[in-house]
């Protein structure tokens, strides 16, 4: 039987990555500030995306999850919050139409701040400091003064989350997610790709449905569907004194709700089944995501699925995959077929980004020809195991960044430093995150082909 979990409970586990903050009456202060501060999402709006993740876990949707590496103080703009709406939104639109299944959408967006860091100091001509760790915690330049862990970037970050969930629901609702709109958008960046031929006939076909919808008389006057979307926001939940500060009991359920985001993921580095941040997530009822590595044994996945989810309830748990383009094929299928065998409940995901960075001269990178093919290789995967490749988790941007090599713009290595703005990890821009739905669409209509000749086959 579990011990009984509190919102503090973690306090009393082991922990990694969280920092020591050398002014502890200040972190204490933050805390209680934060414990009345209004919630940032509700507890509602986190059901309502369970439920659709439920759909996804049953082969009936498909999960769009995407925003920066690392949200920054510097970098807040009006601008940037509607350019990656806008990518993620363009996106969904292309995989909707290839999959013709609903397409959820989660951003990495309003509260993802905070990052774990693979040593706690960095040396820069042999000085050493601690490691930035997100704005939430320090800062990026490398000075002694900004790499002291502040409790008082919480509260920047909570008011930062606040306007762009502000920002984020005026769009989501207030007719710039209008069907149309997006696909105009979406006709743009194909025009103007080099090898736009190559998706034009997708583009085409969406726009005779758009067509016929409005011939039937589906307009955006007449059916709210068209005009307005639903969009969560989701961030990695690291730094557990600010997600205490913001966790809630619903008053219609009694249940305990994290309401700085709809949806929480444990990390790689941090996902130690006897540790903090599992005892954190384990009595939050959000939707919650785990990391799953080349090195999570089909084991340590079930025991980790329980301890989560113990009651096995549909969409409360996503597993992101991030085994790298050349390890995914051999270590996925072990996983699946444990998850199979015993029943459990899941969601499956890829993430592509984090197991193929490499070092371009004093730049990270990520190639999107690698990144491409871990996505095809996971639903290559799913597709021999017979189940259902649920979604993808990328690190993206709506600007025209140049961060990750490669796409049918061709950043090459030597332009990494024209427009590299990422204080953490690269990012795919706008047309390199287009592109691979364009790409991605292919695969769920190839899916979709695959589901429909099964069920006509049990029909015979």
């Amino acid at each position: 039987m579990a011990a009984v979990w509190t919102p503090d409970s973690w306090r009393a586990k082991p922990i990694v990555q969280v920092p020591t903050y050398p002014d502890k009456a200040k972190l204490a202060e933050v805390e209680e500030t934060l414990s009345i501060y209004p919630p940032l999402v509700f507890a509602g709006e986190a059901r309502r995306l369970k439920a659709s993740l439920a759909d996804v876990g049953e082969g009936k949707a498909f999960l769009l999850q995407g925003g920066d590496c690392a949200e920054s103080f510097q970098e807040f703009r009006a601008n940037n919050i509607r350019d990656t709406f806008r990518v993620l939104l363009q996106m969904a639109v292309v995989l909707t139409y290839g999959a013709a299944m609903p397409v959820v959408k989660v951003g990495r967006m309003a509260g993802q701040f905070a990052k774990p860091r693979s040593a706690d100091t960095e040396t820069f001509d042999g000085v050493e400091l601690p490691s930035y760790r997100g704005d939430i915690i320090n800062g990026p330049d490398f000075t002694a003064e900004d790499r002291i862990p502040d409790p008082a970037r919480m509260l920047r970050a909570y008011n930062q989350s606040a306007a762009t969930l502000n920002l984020l629901r005026a769009f989501a609702q207030g007719g710039y997610a209008d069907l149309h709109k997006v696909h105009a958008w979406t006709l743009g960046c194909v025009s103007d790709t080099l090898q736009g031929k190559l998706y034009e006939d997708l583009a085409a076909r969406l726009t005779e449905t758009l067509a016929f919808m409005e011939a039937c008389g589906l307009t955006s006057e007449t059916t709210p569907q068209i005009r307005e979307t639903d969009f969560f926001t989701s961030h990695e939940a690291l730094l557990l004194p600010y997600e205490q500060a913001l966790t809630r009991v619903d008053s219609t359920s009694g249940d305990w709700y994290d309401c700085s985001a709809h949806m929480l993921w444990i990390g790689e580095r941090t996902r130690q089944l006897d540790a903090g941040h599992v005892e954190f997530l384990r009595g939050v009822k959000n939707p919650i995501g785990f990391k799953a590595g080349p090195g999570m044994s089909p084991d340590d996945l079930l025991g980790l699925i329980d301890a989560l989810n113990p009651e096995n309830e549909g969409g409360r748990i996503t597993i992101i995959t991030r085994m790298g383009a050349e390890k995914i094929e051999e270590k996925l299928p072990a996983l699946i077929r444990a998850v199979e065998r015993e029943g459990r409940k899941v969601v499956w995901s890829c993430d592509p980004m984090h197991a193929n960075t490499v070092k371009a001269g004093n730049y990270k990178t990520r190639e999107f020809d690698r990144i491409l093919a871990e996505v095809r290789a996971f639903f290559a995967v799913h597709k021999a195991e017979g189940t259902h490749a649920g979604g993808v988790h990328f690190e993206m941007t709506g600007q025209d960044v140049t961060e990750c090599v490669g796409g049918t713009k061709a950043v090459t290595e030597a332009r990494l430093g024209d427009r590299y703005h990422t204080f953490c990890d690269p990012r795919l821009n706008a047309n390199q995150a287009l592109e691979l739905a364009f790409l991605m669409a292919d695969a769920l209509k190839g899916e979709r082909v695959q589901q429909l000749a099964k069920r006509k086959a049990s029909l015979r």
